[in-house]
């Protein structure tokens, strides 16, 4: 059964844990003790209903506060597809958070409270789907019971989105408008009777019908290698295989590859995954690849195909999502960890800051502060493989470490 990653965004109270609980409940994915302690939790509170963003608020802060403050990752399946959404907070000090829970995601929800429209806050994650280059995004449009089921008021919303995406540099998005009622229940799994006007699918329908093949965009194939495999057993005695994870594209026997960093050449002899051998492997596959040649091979390495190969450098230009309270400021140093990589890396230029509503940059920053996102410039010293995130998301990406303190400070994406 394919499976489908799914990131949540939105302001505070917006009604993302809701929306999501909803989701649960109406496709019978909550079990029978969950219930129960959703409806025993509600009737304390003095509910006259039952209130779902129990079911993924999984803090004790979270539930006393009826807020989420971290990540929950919440797994339940249909008849036809698996799911993983990702529960993100909405407050601006967990932006952090959300592009965490996003940075897997092959589509997204952002949602809205119809009685405010567009906030400060969904400037942010909006932005933060086009960095990370989500596909399919959903504008839920919550609360629709609060403000009459109005449509004139989920048309403006839709405007305002509509001119924010005219802005955005990435034009392969598909955005889809669904007017919702989580609390209600409304076009989420079932169609509502309340917005007759509305002709489109209800939320699940639509993420049902995601073909997870076609909202992954292709791109160059890389095989970053994570050990070499050697049985040194007799019936395996001359048995050489790469492992790792495929990315961007496919692999098939009898490709012609590189092997980089030292551009040493050969042909893909075998794929191979436990006890199997196929002759196709398709991107997102974990495998084991042996060559016709008795090249040498190690870890870290990449396995690519002839004409395709990416950068070989020690300096980059990177955008990048600050995550630590120290500040960035230009000069210092980290460890910088790229796939199966990493490299001392030196800050060399802050060169701006990125605006969230689109509207600009300022430039030449003094210091980036936690949230905040901008671009720099690195040093590093030893080269790397790498690509634009534009080309190659996973090859694309990397993440600073603190050398001190071990602590992820941010997370980048190269140009």
């Amino acid at each position: 059964m394919k499976v489908l990653k799914i990131a949540t965004a939105g302001s505070v109270d917006d009604g993302k844990s809701t929306l999501i609980g909803r989701i649960l409940y109406d496709t019978k994915s909550l079990t029978d003790d969950k219930l129960e302690a959703i409806e025993e939790k509600s009737r304390q509170r003095g509910f006259d209903y039952l209130d779902f963003s129990l079911a993924t608020d999984g803090l004790v802060a979270e539930r006393e506060q009826g807020i989420t403050i971290d990540v929950a990752h919440i797994y339940f399946s249909t008849p036809s597809k698996s799911f993983i959404i990702a529960d993100t907070p909405g407050h601006i000090e967990y932006t952090r958070n959300m592009v965490t829970g996003a940075s897997t995601a092959q589509a997204s929800i952002v949602l809205i409270d119809a009685r405010n429209g567009v906030v400060e806050q969904t400037y942010r994650h909006f932005f933060i789907n086009n960095l990370l280059r989500i596909k399919d995004v959903v504008i839920a449009i919550n609360k629709m019971d609060l403000v009459g089921f109005s449509e004139e008021k989920f048309n403006i919303i839709k405007g305002e989105i509509e001119y924010l995406a005219s802005k955005s540099e990435y034009k392969n998005q598909n955005l889809t408008f669904i007017p919702v009622s989580a609390l209600q229940g409304d076009n989420v799994v079932s169609p509502s009777e309340n917005m007759p006007w509305y002709k489109g699918e209800t939320l699940m329908h639509h993420l049902e019908s995601l073909d997870t093949e076609d909202i992954q965009e292709i791109s160059q194939t890389r095989f970053p290698v994570q050990t070499v495999i050697r049985p040194k057993t007799e019936e395996y005695h001359d048995f050489r295989g790469y492992a790792g994870k495929i990315y961007g594209g496919d692999f098939e026997i009898g490709d012609e590859v590189a092997v980089l960093p030292s551009q040493t050449k050969s042909k893909i002899k075998s794929i191979n995954f436990f006890d199997k051998e196929y002759e196709i492997a398709k991107s997102g596959s974990s495998v084991t690849i042996t060559l016709e040649d008795n090249v040498n091979v190690s870890r870290g390495d990449m396995l690519v195909k002839v004409s395709e190969e990416p950068t070989i450098a020690k300096q980059l230009d990177a955008t990048i999502c600050w995550m630590d309270k120290e500040p960035l400021l230009a000069s210092q140093k980290y460890y910088i960890k790229h796939g199966v990589n990493d490299a001392q890396a030196k800050i060399t230029q802050l060169n701006s800051i990125i605006k969230t509503d689109f509207s600009g940059v300022e430039e030449n920053p003094s210091e980036l502060v936690l949230n905040q996102i901008g671009d720099i410039q690195l040093k590093l010293s030893k080269p790397l493989l790498f690509d634009s995130y534009k080309k190659n998301k996973s090859n694309g990406s990397f993440i600073l470490i603190n050398p001190k303190t071990n602590n992820t400070v941010g997370v980048g994406f190269i140009k």
